[in-house]
């Protein structure tokens, strides 16, 4: 498990261009199938998870590609994903700025189109919209090679404890994210994507592809460890100091942490269960933390049992990644599930977060003293600088040359 499985949230709460349309449609009654909490499952998409086209049933508008932030990180969690990544080729400071800005021109016409009620490709129409989202990041590396105007705490992550990683499952100049409510939307618009980047020269890296179980709405979801991934994230005031950066040119940017994390999915579960709670710091049968009484009631790590004994075990998971222990400190989690074959599925862990340092620190934490720690291997890791939004006659990265 990653830095903390703990926060996730409404993530409809921060402001965006076309929220209130959005809240209209709530009225006609949308749920999420598969969410990622209770505000946000009622937020952003139809009553058909099939997407199906039943006369009876009104369509429903596109999520808005356009706004201050991407609506990757801000929509509630859809139940599918699909991550691309790539590289630009090696060019002097000027070429190598053509062509990125080539290739955010042509990725960001391509998703909006993929995004908008009349998809231009004949694959995503006639089935609703196609209730895609996306994201688009740089890596620390390109951003170096480019003297590209990024936040100052962009970079690549230390190695850590443990860490067995790829270096082709990871990394990379460009990453994209797309979210949808199916596999096939992702199939077709990944293609789209590739297409559209390798237009100005970008060479595929790596892509990975993630999935929600089915959830009732306002549930929170579960992992393959079968524990409830996602009980809360930071409000709106933490996210503004958190999340997204300060007052300026990244102020509607944000950083992305990725990590692709083998899960031993069988060893965990040959755990008796109460050793599993202990180990996670809530109980697996509804998530309520060992200090608490609800799901949602807030971890309280310094309780201790009548012997002295911590009631969150100095081990658990949950101990580990508390806020209270990082200075308050919150990231924006949206991780999903993955399935590479039987010997090969865990977590691709998604966290947002203003420094990349906090990761750092909670994952240091982990990696000394998890009791996760023998049932994960972090086996292929990725950082980006989320870019801001654009206007619907803009493109994305238009402040990096500042």
């Amino acid at each position: 498990m990653p830095a903390g499985h703990e926060e996730l949230n409404d993530l409809t709460r921060f402001g965006g261009i076309g929220w209130g349309r959005r809240r209209a449609l709530l009225a006609a009654g949308m749920a999420l199938a598969a969410g990622a909490g209770a505000a946000a499952n009622e937020l952003l998409r139809d009553g058909d998870p099939d997407g199906g086209t039943d006369p009876g049933v009104p369509a429903v508008d596109a999520i808005p590609f356009h706004g201050p932030r991407q609506a990757g990180v801000l929509a509630p969690q859809q139940p599918a994903t699909h991550l691309l990544a790539f590289d630009l080729p090696a060019a002097s400071v000027t070429a190598g700025r053509k062509s990125l800005r080539d290739a955010l021109d042509a990725l960001t016409g391509t998703l909006a189109d993929a995004a908008s009620d009349t998809p231009g490709d004949v694959r995503i129409q006639g089935g609703g919209t196609t209730r895609l989202t996306s994201l688009v990041g740089v890596g620390p590396e390109l951003a170096a090679r480019l003297e590209l105007d990024v936040p100052s705490t962009l970079d690549q992550l230390p190695s850590f404890p443990g860490d067995r990683l790829d270096p082709d499952r990871g990394g990379g100049d460009l990453l994209v994210q797309l979210c949808a409510d199916d596999r096939w939307t992702l199939a077709i618009v990944a293609e789209l994507v590739a297409t559209a980047a390798g237009t100005a020269g970008a060479v595929p890296r790596w892509t990975q592809s993630g999935f929600l179980p089915p959830t009732t709405p306002g549930t929170t979801p579960r992992n393959l460890f079968g524990a409830k991934d996602g009980t809360a994230n930071p409000g709106r005031e933490d996210a503004g100091q958190w999340v997204w950066g300060p007052p300026g040119a990244h102020e509607n940017g944000t950083v992305l942490v990725y990590r692709r994390i083998h899960m031993d999915v069988g060893g965990f579960a040959a755990l008796p269960e109460d050793e599993r709670d202990r180990a996670i710091g809530r109980r697996m049968r509804d998530g309520v933390p060992l200090s608490g009484t609800a799901e949602h009631d807030e971890p309280d790590v310094y309780a201790k049992n009548p012997d002295g004994s911590y009631i969150v075990p100095a081990t658990a998971h949950v101990r580990l990644t508390s806020p209270r222990l990082d200075g308050g400190a919150r990231m924006l989690r949206r991780s999903y599930s993955y399935d590479d074959g039987p010997t090969d599925r865990g977590l691709l862990f998604c966290a947002f977060m203003r420094d990349p340092e906090q990761f750092t620190r909670v994952q240091n934490r982990l990696a000394d003293r998890d009791a996760l720690g023998p049932f994960v291997e972090h086996r292929a890791s990725a950082v980006a600088y989320v870019l801001p939004g654009t206007r619907p006659d803009g493109v994305l990265g238009e402040r990096l040359w500042a």
